[in-house]
């Protein structure tokens, strides 16, 4: 399949991605770029993706990393596994991507040594961050998207608590215009809470 995004920058449009009522997602594109931005990835790097959803992330990072670099990605919803799936075939990094059904922590143990992880807000995410520290390289880089304050604040603590340095914690509102008859008018999107961190 020709890929519909053909440039180096994240920040794939949100429309072109295959999505399901069912599923969340994907990612909004902003906050993908940030997300993106704040792991530093470089080419030939693996990145882990944990709670991929529909793929917006993993299809970003693995569009990041190239051909000689891996994207890992894991979610416990079959429907999410298998948009996710569409998706990587849809930009082509299927050599690239490969994702998984299964549920975290305890499967995120099969997955190989990362340079960075990324992780949607879940309800196991304090054993997530543990797990997810063993699977970092050093100089590995972390990622949490939380919707929740509560997932933010949780995230904050384990990450303290793990020893990660340079915890750096952005918040994000972002409203999108919209043509209306007389002008344009501004949608806002729901507020995200990035939180990143390196190990070393």
């Amino acid at each position: 399949m020709v890929t519909l995004w053909n440039y180096k920058t994240p920040g794939v449009p949100d429309e072109y991605f295959i999505t399901d009522e069912n599923v969340p997602g994907p990612t909004k594109e902003e906050v993908r770029v940030l997300t993106i931005s704040k792991i530093r990835l470089n080419e030939g790097d693996t990145v882990i993706d944990v709670g991929c959803g529909t793929g917006g992330l993993t299809v970003e990072a693995a569009l990041q990393v190239g051909i000689h670099g891996k994207v890992y990605a894991l979610d416990e919803d079959a429907i999410a596994v298998k948009l996710t799936q569409s998706n990587i075939e849809k930009f082509n990094v299927q050599n690239i991507a490969i994702v998984k059904l299964g549920k975290a922590p305890k499967d995120l143990t099969d997955f190989p040594i990362a340079d960075a992880v990324l992780i949607g807000g879940t309800m196991n995410l304090r054993e997530i961050l543990r797990v997810a520290q063993t699977k970092l390289k050093q100089n590995g880089r972390i990622a949490v998207n939380a919707i929740l304050l509560e997932t933010a604040t949780t995230a904050i603590d384990e990450l303290k608590n793990l020893g990660f340095k340079n915890i750096d914690v952005t918040h994000v509102s972002i409203s999108r215009g919209k043509q209306i008859k007389s002008g344009t008018m501004m949608l806002a999107r729901n507020p995200i809470t990035i939180i990143s961190a390196s190990n070393r």
